[in-house]
């Protein structure tokens, strides 16, 4: 599902089983992530279908990406792997407008 940059930080807020999950690249991790993320780049092809299934299937994701393009595409790899729950940040992280951190070198 689509949200919003508001509805989605409002929904992520309120969700105690809530997984922030980045898909973008490592170099562009480097820029600033949404606090607490989890970084699995779609890129990384059967490596990253391999990390999406070892992670809980009862959680709900929040997925975001540089545009909104590729967690788009993530959050439907995801649904086809059994994921229910999976919430994509439309604009990505180039209108994020909430907290960032930065990955520890």
């Amino acid at each position: 599902m689509n949200l919003s940059q508001q509805d989605w930080a409002k929904q992520l807020d309120s969700d105690n089983n809530a997984v922030i999950l980045d898909v973008r690249t490592e170099e562009e991790c480097n820029d600033g992530i949404i606090p607490n993320a989890i970084n699995i780049d779609i890129y990384k092809g059967q490596g990253f279908i391999y990390q999406i299934e070892a992670l809980d299937k009862d959680k709900n994701y929040y997925v975001y990406c540089k545009a909104g393009s590729r967690s788009t595409q993530a959050c439907a790899v995801m649904k086809q792997l059994g994921f229910e729950n999976t919430f994509n940040l439309e604009g990505g992280f180039m209108q994020w407008k909430g907290d960032v951190d930065f990955p520890k070198k």
